[in-house]
């Protein structure tokens, strides 16, 4: 809804109706790229565990398991690990780009919704001790990166038994 502008004042430029469309199909399509990039986890986590799970069942003593073997788990461990990460980075720079989109469109806008929300986000600090808000796609990055850990491990004392 908008006012009358005060007396003497400049008029606030008219946005056509088709800036607050492409605003909410902007958002729309950022936050289908973040639900794509939730099920892209919960994919590469359960094949990873599922993973890690038949070398824990499957070869109850890894000094008793062929090198070749130990060798070809860690291998496709490591290439699902690397896999995973590059397809969250892809993701991080996508939502990146959109949300640059969603900055500019945001300027002719009334309200940042967005822009706001980061800007108290980084400077507030957050309740509970914490000096500022924790990014969930630090520890979403870190995730392969551990299973690679632990299939390095496993590989090490294979081979160094």
């Amino acid at each position: 809804m908008t006012t009358a502008p005060a007396p003497g004042s400049v008029p606030e430029p008219a946005r056509p109706p088709e800036l607050l469309e492409l605003y909410k199909l902007a958002v729309e399509m950022a936050d289908r790229v973040s639900a794509r990039r939730g099920t892209a986890n919960a994919f590469f986590l359960s094949v990873q565990t599922a993973l890690v799970t038949v070398v824990g069942f499957g070869i109850p003593r890894l000094e008793e398991a062929a090198w070749w073997a130990v060798l070809a788990v860690t291998i496709a461990g490591l290439t699902l690990s690397v896999a995973w990460w590059l397809q969250l980075r892809s993701y991080r720079d996508l939502n990146t780009a959109k949300f640059k989109v969603i900055n500019q469109l945001e300027n002719s806008l009334p309200v940042k919704i967005f822009a706001d929300e980061w800007t108290y986000l980084k400077e507030d600090p957050i309740p509970a001790g914490r000096k500022r808000y924790a990014e969930l796609g630090l520890s979403e990055r870190l995730v392969p990166w551990v299973f690679a850990g632990v299939y390095l491990i496993i590989l090490t004392g294979t081979l160094f038994r």
